[in-house]
C-alpha cells in the first residue's frame, strides 16, 4: 500500500516519541538517510509524513553542501591564471637609404701648369702651340692630356673650337681612339654653340663608340655648375688657369 496512508496510520495509534521511532523505521526501510535524526525527537508530535520527509530532504541537501564546502576549503583558494606574454611584434625593415648623387671634382686647365695650385687635378695641352712638355709636371698625380689638332689619339681629350680641331675631325679622332680600345673613354671638349654639330658628328659612329665618349662644355658663367648632359664643365676662366666640374667617370 502506499507509504502516505501507512504513516499516518502509525501516527494516530502512537506517541510522539514512539511515531518519531517508527517514521524512522519506515524512512529507513526506504532508503533515507533522515531515520537517526528523526528518532533522536527532532519531529514534533504534530508533524506529518509529508513534514518529516521534507524535513529529511532538506537535512541532506545540507550535508552535501556541506561536504561540497569542505572540499573546497580543503583544495585551497584558486590560482590567478597568467596571462599568456604578449608576442613582440616582429621587427620592420628599415629600407635601404637612396644613395647620394655623385659629387662634382675640379679640374685645373692652363697653358703654364706651374700655376696650377699644386695636388688639384690638370689637364695640359699635348699637341698645337701650347703643347706642353711632361717633363714640366711633376708630381701631379693625374693630367689629362688634351689634343688640339685631332692628330694625337694616344691623348685623352680632344678640344673642338674654332682655330682647333673640327666637329667633323673630333668623329675621326674617336674612331681612331676608341676602335681598338672598347674599355677607353674620349673626351670632346666644346664650346655650347658648337655641342650640338660635334653630337651629330659624333652620332655616325657605332652606338658602342658614341657610349664611350664624354662631353666637356666651356661655359665661364664664374659659379661652379656641370651642364646638364655634359660629364664636366669648364665654368671659371682666369688670368693663371681654368676650372672645371666634373663628374666621376668623366674621365678628367
Amino acid at each position: 500500500m502506499p507509504r502516505t496512508p501507512r504513516l499516518m496510520k502509525v501516527l494516530a495509534s502512537r506517541n510522539a516519541v514512539g511515531a518519531a521511532a517508527a517514521v524512522a523505521g519506515v524512512l529507513a526501510g526506504a532508503g533515507t538517510a533522515s531515520a537517526a535524526t528523526v528518532a533522536g525527537g527532532s519531529a514534533a508530535p504534530h508533524q506529518t509524513a509529508h513534514d518529516v520527509a521534507t524535513h529529511a530532504k532538506t537535512l541532506q541537501v545540507e550535508r552535501v553542501r556541506g561536504k561540497v564546502v569542505n572540499a573546497s576549503r580543503a583544495s585551497g583558494p584558486a590560482k590567478p591564471v597568467s596571462p599568456a606574454p604578449a608576442k613582440s611584434a616582429a621587427p620592420v625593415a628599415k629600407s635601404a637609404a637612396p644613395a647620394p648623387p655623385p659629387q662634382p671634382y675640379q679640374v685645373y686647365d692652363s697653358v703654364t701648369p706651374s700655376h696650377i695650385p699644386s695636388g688639384a687635378r690638370i689637364a695640359a695641352y699635348a699637341t698645337g702651340g701650347y703643347a706642353v712638355n711632361p717633363a714640366s709636371v711633376p708630381g701631379r698625380s693625374h693630367v689629362t692630356w688634351i689634343d688640339t689638332k685631332g692628330t694625337d689619339p694616344h691623348a685623352a681629350a680632344l678640344d673642338v673650337e674654332p682655330g682647333d680641331a673640327t666637329p667633323a675631325q673630333a668623329a675621326t679622332w674617336t674612331w681612331n681612339k676608341l676602335h681598338n680600345a672598347a674599355g677607353d673613354i674620349a673626351i670632346i671638349y666644346t664650346y655650347r654653340a658648337e655641342w650640338q654639330a660635334t653630337q651629330a658628328a659624333i652620332s655616325t659612329l657605332p652606338q658602342a663608340m658614341q657610349h664611350q665618349v664624354r662631353y666637356w662644355i666651356a661655359d665661364p658663367t664664374g659659379v661652379p655648375h656641370i651642364v646638364p648632359g655634359a660629364a664636366a664643365t669648364q665654368w671659371y676662366w682666369g688670368h693663371n688657369f681654368d676650372i672645371s666640374n666634373a663628374l666621376p667617370g668623366s674621365g678628367l
